[in-house]
């Protein structure tokens, strides 16, 4: 028994170690991100938003294009930035701790999807900015990643968050007043779309069902003997973090 369980303890602790060592340097980045918006609100401010008015996102003007990159580190007062700030660092911590480089590709994307949205949806001329975009994308990618990944824990966090945050798909909806529903719809939906691009497309593990074994001993057709368990794959993913 102990010569088994030798090497599954040592894998779960290695994958648990790489799991921390993610979510460490998630934690890092997501910090560093909240804090350059914080830092770009106060040159804002400083400056009587002349930043918002240089670098917001102008809907239908060509021009402005490259603001997509730019509006979502500003904000249009204090109010708005506070209530941005939690959920941006909640949301996005989730959507990077398991991997920052993916999770960068994420925000390109959930970035640009909601600045398309902002420019294209939007009344001509208006200006828009904001990191709720991102927020909203963080949300949808966290919420359906563990499907397309399939892990467990993920798709876990995924129920809560959704069931806990329900609430946020009410402002993403055309006619929302008062706000950019459009940045928030597009944020959404790209998030949604990167959570199936950017999915874990390795290969899982099939020894066991390769073995044809039955629901017995395991030993029918060669098996190895490998627990065809449904629960199985959450012992798995409890053992990668170290919890069993």
């Amino acid at each position: 028994m102990s010569g088994v369980r030798g090497p599954a303890a040592r894998h779960g602790l290695g994958s648990a170690e790489e799991m921390i060592a993610e979510a460490r340097k998630a934690f890092f980045v997501m910090f560093g991100i909240v804090a350059a918006v914080w830092l770009a609100q106060l040159v804002n401010w400083a400056q009587g938003y002349a930043l918002v008015r240089e670098y917001g996102l102008r809907a239908g003007d060509v021009t402005s294009l490259p603001d997509i990159l730019t509006a979502p580190l500003l904000h249009a007062s204090w109010a708005h930035i506070e209530s941005n700030s939690g959920p941006l660092f909640v949301f996005g911590f989730l959507a990077a701790y398991r991997g920052v480089a993916r999770f960068l590709g994420v925000t390109l994307l959930i970035a640009v999807a909601s600045g398309a949205a902002v420019w294209f949806l939007s009344q001509g001329g208006s200006v828009t900015v904001g990191a709720s975009g991102l927020v909203y994308g963080y949300f949808g990618y966290v919420v359906v990643r563990g499907l397309f990944d399939r892990h467990l824990i993920d798709t876990l966090v995924g129920l809560v968050m959704g069931a806990s945050f329900a609430f946020l798909l009410t402002t993403a909806v055309p006619g929302t007043p008062g706000i950019s529903w459009q940045a928030h719809l597009g944020g959404l939906v790209g998030g949604l779309v990167g959570a199936w691009l950017f999915r874990d497309r390795r290969p899982r593990d099939s020894a066991g069902a390769k073995g044809g074994g039955t629901k017995g001993d395991g030993t029918k057709g060669g098996g190895t003997g490998t627990d065809p368990h449904p629960r199985s794959d959450l012992h798995k993913e409890l053992g990668d973090l170290g919890l069993l």
